[in-house]
């Protein structure tokens, strides 16, 4: 077990978290600490599998910790899917059973973020939109064939969008046409993250900006929770940590961090939606997968969503001169889609750290005595992350069911990677080509 944690290091222009209200001040870690149950990271798993817990064991303590404020991290970084369909990787899959139990989990996992948002009256932007998969030229268009294909065999419900309809939605004849898709929701990603914290259950206790530095065993059985101004003591620990998990020294050298970016334009005036000519929120990803994700939100900001890279060192691997060659690459995509809006400038450009693994598959289970975790979600974070981590928590207290058994099913072991420096140049060798092979689709 590693000594010391390299923490999470985003960076501050986040446009989803700068566009929230003021928040109070946070609970943090203080002095010796004492918990039937700690949970690490407070994203989309870490909420989830507290919340369970306090389900399970009303009169439990429960201490749910974050390096950082809720809503910073990963979770309130993302584009705002919530997508009910496998990843295009596990569409692919030849077994339709599994293919079929991650459908359900995933539809599963809106239904719940659906009743906590109506329960604790959460504004985020949530909506039952469906969502475009949107196809520039003929590379797009033979991926819309594929994906319409995999559709079909899935047995699923879908729509082919030409131009002139697509258009009139995104207001832009940039497209060749799209598959749309009604099962999708959309959302404000750090509104609804924070809203979750909110509304958490009177025996979990949220401790925000208290980064976990090391962990120890307590010689019966238990752990010790090291931070800088206390610790935590707990016999059951769940990790909803993603790519931070191989920090603690489990899932060494079987997790890729990978970096994805967004700008946002400030919200559109009158004038310019005229101009616009489209509808408000609705979410286009790419055929190609290394293409130009795009989203119209409900307060009238355009997003554009591409660019991938490795980045070992987490957020550290990102700064300034990055983000500026990011943004100006997004400009670029941007423009092509809507030239009409030239005037209309970025106010923020950030990026998102999140785990994927060679062979596509996400970690789910006990990692130690005592240890648990949902680790790796390839990418698709929000539904993945909130059903795993209420399996977790199933998992943890002994809650057999019918979805922990399909969640066991369609999870495994992360594949090795390579060492370094062959990782390294092989992760990044990909992330170029993808980009080459796909420029007529960014």
């Amino acid at each position: 077990m590693k000594d010391t944690i390299n923490l999470p290091h985003d960076d501050a222009s986040c446009g989803w978290y700068a566009a929230l209200p003021g928040r109070p001040p946070c609970s943090r870690l203080e002095g010796e600490q004492r918990a039937d149950y700690a949970v690490i990271g407070a994203g989309f798993a870490g909420l989830a599998a507290a919340r369970r817990l306090a389900e399970h064991h009303p009169k439990a303590r429960i201490l749910l910790v974050d390096a950082q404020r809720v809503g910073y991290g990963a979770s309130g970084r993302n584009s705002g899917f919530v997508i009910d369909l496998p990843h295009k990787f596990a569409l692919e899959h030849p077994e339709p059973a599994h293919k079929q139990r991650l459908l359900a989990l995933n539809r599963a996992a809106i239904a719940q973020l659906e009743g906590l948002i109506q329960r604790h009256d959460i504004n985020c932007q949530w909506s039952h939109a469906g969502k475009y998969q949107g196809a520039v030229g003929p590379r797009g268009l033979a991926y819309l064939d594929h994906f319409e294909k995999l559709m079909s065999d899935l047995g699923e419900s879908f729509k082919r969008v030409e131009r002139d309809e697509l258009s009139r939605v995104v207001g832009s004849d940039h497209y060749s046409g799209a598959i749309f898709t009604p099962g999708c929701y959309l959302m404000q990603p750090a509104a609804l993250v924070t809203g979750l914290g909110r509304s958490l259950p009177s025996n979990v206790e949220l401790l925000e900006e208290s980064p976990i530095h090391r962990l120890e065993r307590d010689g019966q059985g238990g752990w010790i929770l090291h931070g800088l101004q206390g610790l935590i003591r707990t016999p059951q620990l769940l990790l909803g940590t993603s790519i931070f998990t191989r920090e603690f020294g489990y899932l060494r050298n079987r997790l890729l961090p990978v970096m994805t970016f967004a700008s946002w334009t400030r919200p559109l005036s009158d004038s310019e939606m005229q101009a616009y000519g489209g509808q408000l929120d609705w979410g286009l990803t790419p055929a190609d997968h290394a293409g130009t994700t795009v989203r119209m939100t409900q307060d009238r900001r355009l997003i554009i969503r591409n660019t991938y890279k490795h980045v070992p060192k987490y957020g550290q691997s990102s700064n300034d001169a990055m983000r500026a060659s990011v943004r100006r690459d997004h400009r670029k995509a941007f423009l092509a889609r809507f030239p009409q809006l030239a005037d209309v400038p970025f106010s923020h450009t950030w990026g998102g750290v999140y785990a994927i693994s060679r062979n596509f598959t996400n970690f789910f289970g006990e990692l130690a005595q005592g240890v648990y975790a949902s680790a790796c979600d390839n990418g698709v974070g929000a539904a993945w992350g909130t059903i795993s981590g209420t399996l977790l928590a199933d998992l943890v207290v002994g809650a057999d069911s019918a979805q922990l058994q399909d969640i066991q099913a369609v999870t495994g072991m992360p594949a090795l990677n390579p060492p370094e420096p062959f990782l390294g140049l092989g992760v990044r060798s990909r992330i170029r080509l993808a980009a080459w092979n796909s420029r007529s689709e960014l």
